[in-house]
């Protein structure tokens, strides 16, 4: 197996002293830096630039289908395929479709965005590079990091551990994935 470098990580105390590194990492032009934090901090999103709402509208366009596949279900069966008189209502008699075709949006569309969150975040992935990080499992209790990873266009090792360093981190270390 060949080794490579999968990018630089810092460790800080604080979620605090994370989101001012992530400002300032940001400000000096590096584009592909992640954050990994044991909570959710109020700002780090917005300072990494990683909004993202594909997610959104994926769960809107699978709601929209289903809702429409749930529709044609009911017209194909009550007006082509077995229309039935009963009470003299019409066989397109919309407003009993109603509650079936909600129910088929709502169902896709929360089908569509656990598909498309898992696909989207690469999941399932048993490794990932960063779980080679010293002391990385630290982020799920009680450390921030932040990685600044080597196909970021500007990434350049001694630049990028000294952009760290200046951040005041309490180490500063290569990822290297195998």
């Amino acid at each position: 197996m060949t080794k490579t470098l999968y990018g630089v990580v810092a460790k800080y105390s604080s979620g605090e002293m994370l989101l001012e590194a992530a400002k300032e990492i940001r400000g000096k032009g590096y584009t592909s830096v992640e954050a990994y934090t044991p909570y959710h901090v109020e700002g780090v999103v917005d300072a990494l630039g990683n909004k993202d709402d594909r997610v959104t509208w994926i769960v809107f366009f699978g709601g929209v289908i289903g809702a429409a596949l749930g529709f044609l279900l009911q017209y194909y069966v009550a007006v082509v395929d077995y229309p039935m008189n009963v009470g003299g209502r019409p066989d397109l008699s919309w407003p009993s479709f109603i509650p079936v075709t909600f129910e088929c949006g709502i169902l896709s569309a929360a089908l569509s965005g656990l598909v498309g969150m898992l696909g989207l975040n690469g999941l399932p992935r048993p490794h990932h590079p960063i779980f080679d990080a010293p002391g990385i499992e630290a982020s799920g209790r009680d450390k921030f990091f932040l990685c600044i990873e080597a196909d970021d266009p500007q990434f350049s090792l001694d630049e990028a551990k000294a952009a760290l360093q200046a951040t005041g981190p309490e180490s500063v270390d290569e990822v290297i994935s195998e």
